[in-house]
């Protein structure tokens, strides 16, 4: 089983498909696309070849023979639909975050896959991150005491609204929805799960359809608060990750250069210690009898290329799955209790972690 080649249907050519999930598929030894759902196939060839085939109808590529694995990187409201289908026809399923529109389907989706034996895993990109990485590295060595409070960002600079369906009123549009599931992802990789979320979500550019700036904080047992927020306004980006603990604090400012390394045609080419080199170092900053000092600390590589390596090895090999179901899940709780926060103006507790 270790030499097969996963054969690799990706349903969706736009950003996600284009920018992240043909590139790192391709740099991936034993994934080839072999198919694709598009209604640009000119487009798809001159990126892809020509012995790609190209299909019209994303549902006819989610059942289709020519693939084993079925990537869902189309618009989000259609995740769960397209993602149903593929498991039903016996495929194994990308799907890009988010997961789905609500909890429910997250759950029917992966009671599917775990009654079919089917790998089922949600892109979660960010995990492998430079700043992710790296934070989880100064967390896991305790250099910070114990942490009291944090902030993950993820700012832009886009005062004018595009005409695309991330930023229309449609099921799985707006910030929240694109956005809110990187750093929601992130809280719980550090943190794991909260008792509360309370969120609020604007509209604030003018002539904008959806939330284009959210905020919501999460409360955790022990005391602890983590801040998770966007905006397309801030010409001034916060920093990207901001850890305070009682010995001192770790900030590092800016995003990871990966998605900007994969717009430029680069691939990761299998040699790790090239890729993913993010030069903006964080800054560790520490007390020491009353004296605090500040000290660059060097970011990691971002490493993208990991996730989907660790796919095809749950695929083929039974080994973990790269983002655990219950971790997708628990991200779409957080969303949709989220969204509730938001409408109904006040604090959700949010009971037990999802199983």
């Amino acid at each position: 089983m270790q030499d097969k080649t996963l054969r690799v249907g990706l349903i969706g050519f736009g950003m996600a498909g284009q920018t992240f999930h043909a590139p790192l598929v391709r740099a991936t030894p034993g994934l080839q696309i072999t198919a694709v759902a598009s209604s640009g196939p000119d487009k798809v060839h001159a990126a892809l070849g020509d012995a790609v085939t190209v299909l019209a109808d994303p549902r006819a590529l989610a059942t289709s023979d020519l693939v084993d694995l079925v990537v869902v990187a189309s618009p989000n409201g259609t995740h769960f639909e397209l993602a149903a289908l593929a498991l039903e026809a016996g495929k194994h399923v990308v799907v890009d975050k988010p997961f789905t529109a609500t909890v429910d389907e997250a759950l029917r989706l992966a009671a599917m896959a775990e009654e079919r034996g089917l790998v089922l895993s949600v892109f979660h990109n960010r995990r492998w991150d430079s700043s992710t990485r790296t934070a989880a590295r100064v967390l896991a060595a305790g250099t910070l005491g114990t942490i009291r409070h944090a902030a993950i960002h993820f700012d832009r600079f886009r005062p004018q609204p595009l005409a695309r369906w991330k930023e229309a009123a449609v099921e799985g549009g707006g910030t929240w929805m694109d956005l809110g599931p990187h750093m929601l992802h992130e809280a719980l990789h550090y943190f794991g799960w909260p008792l509360a979320i309370q969120a609020d979500l604007a509209a604030l550019r003018p002539g904008t359809q959806a939330d284009d700036c959210i905020q919501a904080r999460l409360r955790y047992a022990d005391g602890l608060r983590v801040d998770v927020a966007a905006s397309m306004l801030t010409a001034a980006p916060r920093p990207r990750v901001a850890l305070y603990g009682t010995r001192g604090s770790y900030v590092k400012q800016h995003l990871d250069p990966q998605e900007a390394t994969l717009k430029t045609g680069r691939l990761p080419d299998g040699d790790d210690d090239a890729w993913g080199i993010d030069p903006d170092a964080g800054m560790l900053s520490l007390e020491d009898n009353g004296t605090v000092t500040a000290n660059p600390i060097a970011t990691d590589n971002g490493a993208y290329q990991a996730y989907y390596r660790g796919v095809r090895d749950a695929i083929l090999n039974g080994a973990p799955n790269p983002i655990p179901l219950a971790d997708a899940v628990a991200v779409m709780q957080l969303l949709e209790a989220g969204r509730r926060s938001h409408e109904e103006r006040r604090e959700i507790a949010l009971g037990e972690r999802p199983v």
